[in-house]
């Protein structure tokens, strides 16, 4: 079955045969498919009243295990985004209650942002209705096809991310 991957490529091997326009399956097919799960999990995270961003942020915070808590920089580390981004998100999941801003115990002038209450339960719940989601999402791929996809993916990416491989 044609997609619009392979008419790309067709109209490309006949107005350039010289050029192998082979990529185009892999890379064409990912980033339709990259764009259309965003939506799908976008979709998730705005019934629960969040960004994506302020999702990665609450879900950083509640892998961290109690007191779900991390310092701003670790945050931004571990989010992949700047600091000034980070320190945005924050903001507006401190507005909505669900994060606090300290002083570090450790480091007087050092701060740490944490989840309240209500933080934890909203991504608890969040993080389960995320799951349920991406669970959907795969349906009718087979576990030896996801096996394969997560092995053949996290090897390309630990080839060309610039960050290199995590031990989180």
């Amino acid at each position: 079955m044609a997609d619009r991957v392979d008419e790309i490529q067709h109209e490309w091997r006949r107005e350039r045969p010289d050029i192998d326009t082979s990529p185009q399956g892999v890379i064409g097919r990912m980033h339709r498919l990259g764009g259309l799960l965003m939506t799908e999990l976008e979709t998730v995270y705005a019934q629960h009243g969040l960004s994506q961003g302020e999702f990665d942020v609450l879900m950083t915070l509640r892998r961290a295990g109690a007191p779900y808590e991390r310092t701003p920089s670790e945050l931004a580390s571990r989010t992949m985004v700047t600091s000034g981004a980070t320190s945005k998100r924050v903001d507006r999941l401190e507005r909505a209650g669900l994060v606090a801003r300290r002083r570090s115990e450790g480091d007087g002038r050092g701060r740490v942002v944490g989840l309240t209450d209500a933080g934890v339960e909203l991504a608890d719940t969040a993080f389960t209705d995320h799951m349920a989601n991406e669970h959907r999402l795969l349906e009718g791929v087979p576990d030896g096809d996801r096996a394969a996809l997560a092995r053949i993916l996290g090897a390309w990416l630990e080839r060309v991310d610039p960050d290199g491989p995590r031990a989180t």
